[in-house]
């Protein structure tokens, strides 16, 4: 397995991401076209309120179960630092550190955590800054 860095970290799902969100957002785009063109016919409008129906409901449950899939990854990714961090200090992580500050030190080795912990709380680090600050990036950390 290639070992994990800032260039290759972000994972892209290229079914989910090139194919399902453009199809779905064609897809509703086509559905409104439909319904707008009918109503200039003058022609009954069921048909295409029902396509435009289903066509925002795909939509939607695409948005909200990538949505809801992150919060739950993000949870978890928070109890999982929590431990390290209570692991490695004897203590909580610091409650001044945003979540997404939490997911970018998720990528720091132990080594190198602490330290970052505390420039993040010190300077409010942005998630980017953090991630670029990592010197050498966890080895363990696997990619599904």
């Amino acid at each position: 397995m290639q070992s994990q860095n800032y260039k290759n970290h972000v994972r892209m799902v290229p079914a989910f991401h090139f194919f399902l969100v453009p199809l779905g957002i064609i897809t509703l785009i086509a559905s409104l076209i439909h319904l707008f063109v009918a109503e200039m016919r003058g022609i009954s409008l069921f048909s295409s309120l029902l396509f435009v129906s289903v066509s925002l409901m795909a939509v939607m449950t695409m948005i909200f179960a990538r949505r809801f899939a992150c919060k739950a990854q993000d949870r978890a990714i928070r109890a999982e630092e929590n431990l390290r961090c209570f692991a490695l200090t004897g203590r909580l992580l610091d409650p001044r550190l945003s979540m997404n500050q939490i997911l970018a030190l998720r990528f720091a080795p132990d080594e190198e955590w602490m330290a970052l912990c505390d420039k993040a709380v010190k300077e409010n680090l942005t998630p980017e800054h953090i991630k670029r600050s990592i010197k050498a990036w966890k080895a363990d950390f696997e990619r599904v």
